[in-house]
């Protein structure tokens, strides 16, 4: 019979819509339409007048689905009692916070208690990116809000600039991200800055004699020290992409492959076989297919350990549960 192939047709059709933690895309269509035309929208105000905060929300995303998963504990508060994610010093230098909160203002206008604080973040993310002429990337909606965000769990959770090969891999693979995901996502540290603090070490006191990491470009080293005057400086930033931090391209691979990686877990990425090949591969194709890689990988990283259904809650507002 026809009809009945019609209706398995359709099923298969809706069934990548959805995945097993319940995400889909388009959850908002009947409940809040207009959702994410509201997000990118708000995204785009800000963005058009200041290009260079598409990093630290791009940075922001990733920092919140590392611990906890994507449920928005990164943009808790702290409290008396409780001192939060937001408060880790990994965090410290977070950006982007009032994007997140002009659209979930505008959204609480529309459609009161219907949209996460998770949700937004996550389409912010995707559409600061695209909005700079990065990768697009589909967005499945659904996350709710956590109601826990601890400091010392981002201490622990989130890899730090100075990791190793073993410790990313370890660190991704706890959260069910693979080493080609290490790599790909990796490849975000081709727009935005760093403060010195973040790899003066390498330049100044890599093994505590006053030494420089011997994997460094001699003459990158020369460089960073004329903008990073001592091992103490927690003031300078510096571009972790020279000449073209605010362009979002493959040219973070050319760097890494000439020994140019700002951080020691992007020049980690030359010590495995497997991050090493795609970092070579990039660096002599120019990003041939970078984009559609780090679309793939951010699309799985927003999945990461959130919460559907009933599972946390739809905060009012992103900073406080309520």
């Amino acid at each position: 019979m026809a009809f009945p192939r019609l209706i398995f047709l359709l099923v298969l059709a809706i069934i990548p819509l959805c995945n097993a933690q319940g995400l889909k895309l388009g959850y908002y269509e009947k409940t809040c339409p207009g959702a994410e035309a509201i997000v990118q929208k708000t995204t785009s105000h800000y963005i058009s007048r200041a290009p260079t905060l598409a990093a630290p929300l791009l940075r922001m995303h990733f920092h919140d689905c590392f611990v906890r998963g994507c449920d928005g504990s990164v943009l808790l508060n702290s409290t008396k009692n409780n001192p939060a994610e937001i408060d880790a010093f990994p965090n410290q230098s977070l950006r982007g916070f009032q994007v997140i909160k002009a659209a979930k203002s505008e959204l609480e206008q529309k459609c009161p208690g219907v949209v996460s604080c998770a949700d937004i973040l996550a389409l912010v993310a995707r559409d600061a990116i695209s909005l700079i002429k990065g990768p697009y990337w589909n967005v499945p909606l659904g996350r709710r809000d956590g109601k826990v965000s601890i400091m010392l769990e981002a201490l622990s959770n989130l890899p730090p600039p100075f990791a190793n090969i073993t410790t990313l891999k370890a660190q991704f693979s706890s959260v069910g991200l693979n080493a080609k995901d290490l790599v790909v996502l990796s490849g975000g540290h081709t727009i935005g800055n760093s403060h010195c603090s973040s790899f003066t070490s390498r330049i100044y006191n890599f093994t505590g004699k006053g030494d420089t990491d011997p994997t460094m470009d001699a003459n990158y080293v020369a460089r960073l020290k004329s903008k990073c005057t001592s091992v103490n400086d927690v003031k300078t930033i510096v571009e972790m992409d020279p000449g073209s931090f605010k362009t979002f391209d493959g040219s973070y691979y050319s760097l890494v492959a000439k020994r140019r990686g700002l951080f020691q877990s992007d020049a980690a990425l030359l010590d495995d076989n497997e991050t090493k090949a795609y970092v070579k591969l990039q660096a002599m194709s120019h990003g041939s297919t970078f984009f559609k890689d780090f679309a793939e990988s951010m699309e799985k990283m927003g999945r990461i350990g959130v919460l559907t259904g009933k599972a946390g809650e739809i905060r009012k507002h992103c900073s406080f549960i309520n």
